[in-house]
């Protein structure tokens, strides 16, 4: 896993550049939300369940077929196994945030991902819902705590969104 440190460095050295102005000041602005970026990670991890409780129910609304017979969560089974997946997804993307970089979610998130759910079925448009819903509830429980200035959270849950999406939700 690599964060915006090695991320800038591995470019400047692939690319033979020196850390020019550009990329000091990009440094500058990772350091300088450091610790809003833990905070943030805080935030997250102590309200995980209800943010992925709250995201599901939301979906679920949106998403009635999903846990009707036939539908991909209807069982306990296939229900729990939803929520999880949402589980790993909120917790990816919060190492993301504190990382500042997405490799993470590049290297133990979606690889293989889309191919794994088009497999088993998952529907991927709905999976994308469920993790801008994540996105929203987090910016309000940040909102709720105070916290101004997180445009940065968006970056991780926009780009899996992306990477997952057949098409743009």
């Amino acid at each position: 896993m690599q964060d915006k440190l090695t991320s800038v460095a591995k470019n400047c050295d692939l690319t033979g550049s020196s850390l020019n102005r550009e990329v000091v000041e990009t440094l500058k602005e990772f350091l300088a939300d450091g610790e809003k970026r833990v905070q943030v990670a805080g935030v997250i991890g102590s309200n995980a369940a209800e943010i992925v409780k709250t995201a599901v129910s939301l979906l679920f609304q949106e998403y009635p077929e999903l846990v009707s017979p036939g539908g991909n969560a209807y069982t306990t089974r296939r229900y729990n196994m939803y929520v999880r997946d949402m589980n790993y997804f909120l917790r990816y993307c919060s190492y993301a945030i504190v990382a500042g970089d997405a490799s993470v979610l590049d290297e133990r998130l979606l690889a293989g991902l889309r191919d794994t759910f088009n497999s088993l079925g998952i529907p991927l448009g709905p999976t994308a819902r469920s993790i801008q819903l994540m996105k929203n509830i987090v910016k309000e429980k940040l909102v709720t705590a105070g916290m101004t200035n997180i445009t940065f959270v968006d970056e991780p849950f926009d780009y899996v969104v992306r990477e997952i999406s057949e098409t743009e939700i």
